[in-house]
């Protein structure tokens, strides 16, 4: 008979204490958000190199010079991607970019038709404010 109270006694406490745990454990929740802004730029490439890419825009009177990295993407005007090879000096690119401290670092490059004209470079590029974008990233920690 002592043994069965034990037991019922033992399975009592257990399950008062299951019932309970979750109420004595407190999860600590912390959220962190993060905005990154893109901004795009329009222009004609002046130079392609190694982790470099100028273009000289009507926006700007001196050549902008941005990176790229290895998540660059680079695509065409219908947003087909294509090498990156195709990139040369002398193209019209509209570059998405990062501003990452003082470098401005291109997330995508839109490869646009080579125009063969003359005229200045106003003339060339129509004129058009920088498109930015905001996307806000919220992460969830939940620590128990």
């Amino acid at each position: 008979m002592k043994n069965i109270i034990r037991t019922f006694s033992s399975a009592t406490i257990l399950g008062i204490l299951l019932v309970a745990s979750p109420a004595v454990v407190q999860a600590q929740i912390s959220e962190q958000t993060t905005t990154v802004r893109t901004t795009s730029s329009a222009g004609i490439v002046s130079e392609f190199g190694p982790r470099t890419l100028v273009i000289r825009s009507e926006t700007s009177p001196e050549p902008i010079h941005y990176t790229y990295t290895k998540t660059t993407s680079y695509v065409d005007e219908t947003g087909a991607p294509v090498s990156m090879e195709l990139v040369k000096s002398g193209l019209p690119v509209t570059v998405y970019y990062e501003r990452n401290g003082d470098e401005m670092v291109a997330s995508k490059v839109i490869v646009r038709k080579a125009v063969r004209v003359s005229p200045p470079l106003e003339e060339v590029i129509p004129a058009a404010p920088p498109v930015v974008e905001e996307k806000k990233t919220t992460t969830t920690t939940i620590e128990k």
